[in-house]
């Protein structure tokens, strides 16, 4: 199986982001459209057969771009959403600072939650647990596209590599509308993070 992940298009970096429903902005729909188009011109090389999105707006309308172009099956799941931020999802910024001060992602304990939110260590697990009860349930699939979110992305590669994690790591660079690829061959896992950035260009 192969798997291709997708960030979704660039959304409002004035917002908290998390489990915000925020869409993206024009800027992130055209870097989608011409993700799209590559896709529709590439499909013979990747033939992905299944598109698995998050359910949050951003990467919904991410895959409906998408979809246009290849118009393939469609599954929506909660459990490929970003961390749950709680009360901060898809408050300003400004706001945010007010309200909680010096409260990011980054300086949480790994079991400390957000507000009304979950802990980086409770987000680990979701999504490692939730990513391969997908990949079970997709075994007959050979090819399949998942649009997400960085975090996400970001679990999912050190996890695959054995690499250590926690919150307070430096993230990989995970860019709006970029492909990366995962390859699973019985026990064997490969995650490549070559980003297919030309078409962007």
């Amino acid at each position: 199986m192969k798997i291709y992940f997708i960030r979704h298009g660039k959304d409002d970096g004035n917002y908290r982001g998390g489990w915000s429903d925020q869409p993206i902005i024009d800027e992130g729909v055209c870097q989608v459209k011409k993700l799209a188009d590559y896709l529709e011109s590439k499909q013979e090389e990747y033939k992905i057969e299944k598109i698995i999105s998050s359910d949050l707006l951003r990467a919904r309308q991410t895959t409906e771009i998408i979809n246009e172009k290849l118009k393939l099956k469609v599954e929506y799941t909660k459990r490929l959403r970003e961390m749950n931020n709680g009360k901060l999802a898809g408050m300003l910024n400004t706001e945010a600072e007010k309200k909680y001060p010096e409260l990011y992602y980054n300086t949480l304990d790994i079991d400390e939650r957000y507000p009304g939110g979950e802990s980086p260590i409770e987000f680990y697990d979701r999504i490692i647990k939730d990513f391969e009860d997908i990949i079970k349930e997709n075994e007959i699939y050979n090819n399949i596209m998942i649009v997400t979110h960085s975090g996400v992305i970001n679990i999912i590669y050190r996890y695959i590599n054995n690499m250590e994690w926690s919150n307070k790591i430096k993230s990989i660079k995970v860019s709006n509308a970029g492909i990366y690829s995962l390859v699973i061959n019985g026990d064997k896992r490969e995650f490549e993070l070559e980003n297919f950035n030309d078409y962007l260009n």
